[in-house]
């Protein structure tokens, strides 16, 4: 199942359709997954005008839709057609800030086996379970420009 995820969220036309229908915010910004497998997530936000601030860098919340979606794309190819399936929430986002981010940012994750592990204890016990994910953001310096820590809940829904 992760292998047909994996194709549609690096389609061309496909994800970005997604996002504009359920994420216009996210499409917009021009918040785009670059690399995704089970294991990590490559995901860009570029500074252009609807992600900029007065201070002329990316908006911290446009940053944080990027991290958030890192971690997220993850949790999704985990639960995508999972039967029964998984309810999932972010109960927490932490972010710290160290670079001024005027370019194209850049976060991984590489949780990627974290989130199925909660996911699989979430539903071998039948409650809801957590984990903090980690994004951390760069620039084309490859100096880190942000870290993320987003805290999501897996839940199995009843057949």
């Amino acid at each position: 199942m992760s292998s047909e995820f994996f194709r549609l969220v690096m389609h061309p036309f496909k994800f970005r359709f997604f996002l504009l229908s359920k994420l216009p915010s996210a499409y917009f910004s021009g918040v785009r997954v670059r690399y995704v497998d089970e294991k990590k997530a490559i995901v860009t936000i570029p500074y252009k005008w609807f992600s900029t601030n007065p201070f002329k860098s990316t908006y911290f919340a446009c940053l944080s839709m990027a991290a958030e979606m890192s971690t997220g794309v993850l949790a999704m190819a985990h639960i995508y057609k999972r039967t029964p399936g998984v309810s999932m929430l972010v109960l927490k986002v932490q972010g710290n800030f160290f670079k001024k981010a005027s370019g194209t940012t850049t976060f991984t994750c590489e949780d990627g086996e974290l989130i199925k592990h909660t996911i699989e204890d979430a539903l071998a016990r039948g409650d809801g379970r957590t984990i903090t994910a980690v994004a951390i953001g760069k620039n084309a310096a490859d100096e880190v420009v942000a870290t993320f820590e987003i805290t999501w809940s897996f839940k199995g829904k009843s057949e």
